[in-house]
């Protein structure tokens, strides 16, 4: 990042007016948010509602036609930037775990810091297992991907973004293509990351975590944001038809 004078006081990412199109079909039709340090915000909403595509634009994964975005103060989309530099601080989790398959868990977490951080061996390795047991999976390290339920991997993934100590996570459903048993545990690992003070930006349709864990609720439908509220005031008391009609279907 650059040394751009940002402090906790103001929000550690900031979203402004973002416009995104693929081809004719326009996903985000100016979006703003803003995400202050150590809170956790979920994103809801239908399929198609542009939720994915704001959080990928969020570390650069996917470009935006206009507005802005700043991530402690750096402007995301600045040509210039290093997307390296940003992708130290901003951690992602994919629906899909994508660990390399003929690594160990040990190995998937260790990976980045080794190569991209250049940190010695010897510590990376103590982080590592630090981060695995974080997850709750003391005596997995040593197994493959495909010796792991899909749970299993996705905390896996969780770690692996950790370990390179970033200042804000994303998480894009990260529990979407889970068994309905191995959810919670992931949700849990999330949960803890959150009570630690980790600042969260995650695109869920998991409710009742939501309602528990986050500080802030924004249900985007059709590329805008309809309406946001803290979890107490958003469930019980949504104003827009769209917003009622959507937890009418799923609560």
């Amino acid at each position: 990042m650059s040394d751009t004078a940002w402090t906790p006081d103001q929000p550690l990412v900031s979203i402004r007016d973002v416009h995104k199109s693929f081809g004719d079909l326009e996903v985000l039709k100016g979006v703003s948010l803003d995400v202050m340090k150590g809170e956790v915000i979920c994103i809801i909403g239908p399929s198609g509602s542009g939720k994915s595509t704001l959080i990928r634009c969020v570390n650069a994964l996917n470009t935006i036609d206009r507005g802005s975005i700043m991530v402690e103060g750096q402007e995301v989309h600045d040509p210039d930037l290093d997307k390296l530099e940003l992708r130290k601080k901003v951690g992602m989790v994919f629906q899909q775990y994508n660990l390399f398959p003929h690594k160990t868990a040990l190995e998937n977490v260790m990976m980045a810091p080794l190569k991209v951080l250049k940190q010695p061996p010897d510590e990376v390795e103590k982080r590592a297992r630090a981060l695995i047991d974080r997850v709750n999976l003391t005596g997995k390290e040593g197994a493959y991907p495909g010796e792991l339920s899909g749970g299993q991997q996705q905390r896996v993934a969780i770690a692996r973004s950790l370990a390179m100590n970033p200042d804000v996570m994303l998480f894009d459903e990260v529990t979407a293509a889970l068994d309905p048993e191995t959810v919670n545990e992931v949700l849990l690992a999330i949960k803890d990351l959150a009570q630690d003070g980790m600042t969260c930006i995650l695109v869920t349709h998991e409710m009742g975590f939501a309602r528990e864990v986050a500080d802030h609720i924004y249900f985007t439908d059709r590329g805008i944001i309809v309406e946001h509220g803290p979890p107490t005031t958003f469930f019980s008391e949504a104003k827009d038809p769209r917003t009622q009609e959507f937890l009418s279907q799923i609560l």
